[in-house]
Parts: structure tokens; sequence; C-alpha cells
């Protein structure tokens, strides 16, 4: 890549590896929580829908979660982002990234090849107060190119049966998820929720779903983000090499 398409990004590093992110496409709490989320379960073959600068993809082989992973970006500077990503840390040969809408899936990712799927989707509807958000922020952040059941038809295609499809959502949308998920032929089979601080409503919802699963949906305890100012034991340990010399306070 020409030093033109590299000058304004910024490396972050992950303990043994580095990601490059940009002011448009940069990563959150969600994705890390995700990606820990995820990582409960070994996969020999995984794929990110929706990768955006690809920081699920680079967590899920740090963490050993997966030794193959693939990505899938609708946006081509998102793309080009992650494969200076994948150079950096010398990953040619474990993770991929397609530029592909996830809608049109089929004939480009081997259909029933992969254990686990995961995706960090846009939580808002078309048109939920995006008029001052740039062109890569809403679709990131709002449901403009696709809907979450998008997600969920392109992970029936792709799983194994009894693989995993894995995603984090706004509380609100829960009810969607486990129908959209129903639907296609994905149980939910696990559900956490995610609270900033003791006392409050949370703020995320992680739920696990199985393609061809038995119904059953087991509730773990909530994940708690912080207390008293400072960073729980579980987000420092989630967080990881990460936070290393950052401390536990917010």
């Amino acid at each position: 890549m020409e030093q033109t398409l590299t000058e304004n990004l910024r490396k972050e590093p992950l303990g043994r590896l580095s990601i490059y992110v940009s002011d448009e496409h940069t990563f959150g709490t969600d994705a890390v929580l995700l990606a820990d989320f995820a990582g409960a379960k070994k996969a020999k073959k995984a794929t990110d829908i929706g990768t955006g600068c690809g920081i699920i993809p680079l967590l899920l082989i740090k963490n050993g979660t997966a030794a193959e992973v693939d990505g899938v970006e609708i946006q081509s500077r998102a793309v080009e982002i992650c494969n200076e990503s994948i150079k950096l840390n010398g990953l040619e040969s474990s993770f991929r990234v397609h530029c592909l809408d996830m809608k049109e899936i089929k004939g480009k990712l081997t259909a029933g090849a992969y254990d686990l799927v995961t995706c960090n989707p846009p939580y808002k509807a078309k048109g939920a107060g995006d008029k001052n958000l740039n062109e890569a922020a809403k679709i990131a952040r709002h449901e403009t190119l696709c809907v979450f059941e998008d997600v969920v038809k392109a992970a029936a295609y792709i799983l194994k049966f009894g693989g995993r499809l894995c995603i984090c959502h706004r509380p609100e949308r829960l009810a969607d998820v486990i129908c959209d998920m129903r639907a296609n032929g994905i149980e939910p089979k696990l559900l956490r929720e995610v609270i900033q601080r003791e006392g409050e409503s949370p703020w995320l919802v992680l739920v696990e779903g199985r393609l061809g699963g038995k119904k059953g949906m087991k509730v773990l305890p909530p994940l708690y983000v912080e207390k008293d100012g400072l960073l729980t034991d579980e987000m420092m340990k989630i967080y990881g090499d990460y936070k290393q010399g950052k401390g536990r306070r917010i």
C-alpha cells in the first residue's frame, strides 16, 4: 500500500499483535467483549461478518480461538486497513479479508465450512439519528446496507451443523436477535448482559446461537465493566495485555 493510504492510520498495540485504525474505521469495547465471548470454545475456521478494521479476527487469532479467520467487509477502505494489519503481523496465511456484501456471500465463501461466525452488527435502524455521521459511521452504526437478519442468513449458509454464531447487540434489539436466529435455524444458546456498573441497566447483550441446536438458552451472570471508577478484575482479564501500562481507571 502506498504511503498516501497509510499516512492517516494509527497503530494500536494488542499485546503480541498490532492493528491499524483510522478515525472512520476503529473499534470499541463491544468488539473486545465479543471476541472474548466467542473465545469460550476453540474453532478451526471462523468468519467475522462486517469486520471493519479487523479487530475481532486479530483478537481471535491472538487469543488462540481460531487458527484461520476470514473477514467480510463491504467498505473498501476498511478492507485496505485490514490488509495493512495482516501484513504488519505476518498473518497472510491465517487471516484473509474479502471486500464483499454479506448478502452476496453464497458462492464466495464455502457453505457449511466454518465452526464460528462473529458479528458486531449495526445497532440502530436506518435513519435513526444519523444525519451528522459520515458515510463510514452510518454504515457501521445504522442498518443502512443490511439488517440483522442478513447477518443471520449469511451465518447459516457458511456455518457447519452445530457451528456457533456469536454476536453483540443493544438490549432493546434482543427480541429481534432471538427471532431472526430461530427463523433461520440458529438456536440461541447463551445470553450474557454487559452492565457498566452495579445498579444500572445493561448497555450490551452477548448472544451465542448454534446452527441446528436444540431449544434451551442459558443466561450467564452479568459482566460488570467498572466498580468505583475502576475496571473490574474480569474486564482487566479480558483486556489483557492491551491494557498493560494503561491502568484500571476508566
